[in-house]
């Protein structure tokens, strides 16, 4: 009896409460939204237009209201969306091109609104200085970088604790290094551009040789690196970029040999070296989250190995203001199969006018490759962690000062050769700071 009387006054409720629920019309939604379009009450406009769409009324205007509601409050991300859906149902309007341009280029995807651009209006592409090819940025960088712990290593007794004895035992080390880098985009048509780094390093080792006595000699690396970067945007917002990074140059040390008479000498070896990195990436954009993933098959120090690595970027704000991406990496080579070897993370937020970004990796990397190929960790031996802080601050509307600081350990192999052939060693690690310094030109 009790049941039944319950389950009436459930039912009874239910349709009182759906009977409360006021039905909404189009006519009504169209009128009312706009009119809060006009008090600019933003987020009581997007709240209403979740009410009405979930009752089944959504058409052109109530979008691109909504859309105009979220990049009033900064949310240019979600306004981008609301603008694409109106757009896609009728692109005639300038204020709505507009609207969609500059909400993604707030949003960091200015690439995309180039390719729409294409489309649009001829006094709207006069307005937001629409051209089909051009140049989209120019930049030129330079870095040093440098041992602190230089001194004590070439001080180390590492022979000895391997028992060198009358074997070739012999080390290398780091003392500093500097390069030059200058970069150059251009965008051929709308949604294809070509981006292109060229890049020399010189570094001063030195080259420590236990061979009866202890030995000292300086020894140098000059590298040169191509890349070349095609970006192409399939459909709206599907991005697919290859790379290709091309590396050499040439080391020169002292190698000891027997002469004819059995003495022990030191001649000088210009080695040549050449390695490259073919790189493939594809990401998109889904509100506020952009996924991505890359291959990469290489071949450094003549040995070949592929990477592969996801990501997905995080925007909380719904623009550009602050992201944060989590990223993982793995690799395979001759020795091991496909598995996990690095885990990064980075982050990048808007101070006012400046923009700070940060990376930090933690995994094994030896013959580590970061974004595309375009930098390649191909020092000798690995390392285990590294950071890189970054700081953008515009010296005027198109032009931006770069700097950088980056921390990375590493760790490298006191070598004990026996006629020749490697018959052991022994680890040494250091860290290496680099500051970097640079100016881009965007247009």
């Amino acid at each position: 009896m009790y049941k039944r009387i319950g389950i009436i006054v459930f039912l009874f409720l239910s349709l009182l409460n759906v009977s409360a629920q006021k039905k909404l019309n189009f006519i009504e939604v169209d009128t009312i939204s706009y009119q809060l379009f006009q008090q600019q009450k933003w987020q009581e406009l997007i709240d209403y237009s979740v009410l009405s769409r979930k009752q089944g009324i959504d058409f052109f205007f109530l979008q691109a209201r909504t859309g105009i509601a979220f990049f009033n409050l900064g949310k240019y991300r979600t306004a981008s969306e609301w603008f694409l859906k109106a757009y896609k149902m009728d692109s005639q309007y300038d204020w709505l091109q507009e609207y969609v341009y500059y909400s993604l280029v707030y949003s960091g995807r200015k690439a995309e609104a180039m390719k729409l651009a294409n489309n649009f209006s001829s006094d709207m592409k006069s307005e937001i200085g629409f051209k089909k090819s051009k140049i989209l940025r120019v930049a030129l960088e330079g870095g040093y970088s440098f041992n602190p712990d230089f001194d004590q290593l070439i001080a180390l007794d590492l022979g000895g604790k391997v028992n060198v004895n009358d074997d070739y035992g012999e080390a290398f080390f780091l003392e500093y290094y500097h390069f030059e880098s200058f970069d150059l985009s251009h965008q051929i048509v709308p949604g294809f551009s070509l981006n292109h780094n060229l890049t020399y390093l010189q570094s001063t080792l030195e080259q420590t040789v236990d061979w009866g006595t202890k030995t000292t000699f300086p020894a140098k690396t000059n590298q040169f690196q191509y890349f070349i970067n095609p970006h192409f945007i399939l459909g709206q917002k599907i991005h697919l970029s290859p790379a290709l990074s091309v590396l050499w140059g040439n080391t020169s040390y002292l190698a000891g040999t027997l002469d004819n008479n059995s003495n022990r000498v030191f001649t000088e070896v210009d080695n040549n070296f050449s390695d490259y990195i073919f790189s493939a990436s594809v990401w998109s954009h889904f509100g506020n989250l952009s996924p991505g993933a890359e291959v990469n098959f290489a071949n450094i120090y003549d040995e070949s190995f592929t990477q592969l690595s996801a990501w997905v970027t995080f925007y909380p704000l719904s623009n550009a203001n602050f992201y944060i991406t989590p990223r993982v990496y793995f690799k395979s080579d001759s020795k091991n199969s496909l598995s996990y070897n690095t885990f990064g993370i980075s982050a990048g937020a808007q101070l006012g006018k400046v923009h700070l970004n940060g990376q930090y990796l933690i995994g094994d990397m030896e013959s580590f490759i970061e974004a595309a190929g375009y930098v390649v960790s191909n020092i000798p031996g690995k390392s285990d962690h590294k950071f890189t802080g970054s700081i953008y601050v515009p010296i005027n509307k198109n032009g931006q000062l770069i700097f950088r600081y980056i921390n990375q350990n590493v760790e490298e192999k006191y070598r004990v050769y026996e006629s020749g052939i490697e018959s052991n060693s022994i680890n040494y690690k250091f860290t290496k700071h680099t500051f970097t310094g640079g100016i881009s030109w965007s247009f």
